[in-house]
């Protein structure tokens, strides 16, 4: 058995991020983020979830790079960092290609196959001939 594959590197970071979006609470809080700078209180008005468990997904954003937090005084303003964000598009985008490309075969795979008519004669039996539309017989 083979040891398994490790990713140093951008693929960490890639984890991460992915990591961090893959939960609602925090694609909100991203959302809420990218209106401007909001406090760790004002963020827990907006959710329905105590301090403690905004916290914690402030933590897994933060460890993702997608927010920064400071202090000022008592408050601990939050920012959206939107620049890993670009790390997980461009890595989407490659599989949106390979999606499109797929797409376009299929398509020409159709075509192809709409233009080839079988065309069946009930009076004989086995009896089958392939035309394209424009050659075929109107009975």
């Amino acid at each position: 058995m083979s040891a398994p594959l490790s990713h140093p590197g951008p693929r960490d970071a890639l984890d991460g991020i992915f990591h961090a979006l893959a939960d609602q609470t925090r694609r909100a809080i991203l959302q809420e983020l990218a209106s401007g700078t909001r406090s760790v209180s004002e963020l827990v008005k907006l959710f329905s979830i105590s301090q403690p468990a905004v916290s914690k997904h402030l933590v897994v954003l933060e460890d993702a790079g997608l927010i920064s937090r400071g202090r000022d005084g008592k408050l601990r303003p939050c920012t959206l960092r939107a620049e890993p964000l670009r790390t997980a598009t461009d890595w989407l985008s490659s599989y949106r290609q390979f999606w499109e490309q797929s797409f376009d075969r299929l398509e020409a795979y159709v075509a192809e196959l709409q233009a080839v008519v079988v065309i069946v004669d009930p009076t004989t039996p086995d009896s089958t001939s392939t035309s394209t539309d424009s050659t075929r017989e109107k009975p």
